[in-house]
């Protein structure tokens, strides 16, 4: 009696279109839920920072909640023009501060209000 000898395939491996459409699939959904709506919200503050006038009440990063009693802006080719390292001097109670655009944390409005 001759020995049967039973040949299997070899199971075939994931397919490369397959893992790079999983891969795609997972970067797409963390870009709309993670990274989108997070670079529009920093749009958002940017601008909201950028248009700081006076009497404007802000909230510092570190929890000072002031008005904008003065804005000492940056020059650019002789005219003044607004930058995120702008100082600007807040008064909180009897002090006055000065304080960097870019550590304002919110402007006004209902943000203040908590």
């Amino acid at each position: 009696m001759h020995p049967v000898l039973f040949l299997q395939a070899a199971a075939p491996g994931p397919s490369p279109v397959g893992t790079l459409f999983m891969f795609g699939s997972i970067f797409a959904i963390f870009y709309f839920l993670v990274i989108r709506p997070q670079g529009k919200q920093r749009k958002e503050h940017e601008t909201k920072v950028m248009g700081i006038k006076k009497g404007d009440q802000v909230v510092t990063a570190g929890g000072i909640v002031g008005e904008v009693v003065h804005i000492a802006q940056g020059q650019k080719d002789g005219q003044a023009q607004a930058t995120m390292g702008d100082h600007i001097t807040i008064k909180s109670a009897e002090s006055r501060l000065v304080v960097v655009r870019s550590r304002i944390a919110a402007v006004g409005g209902e943000d203040l209000q908590a």
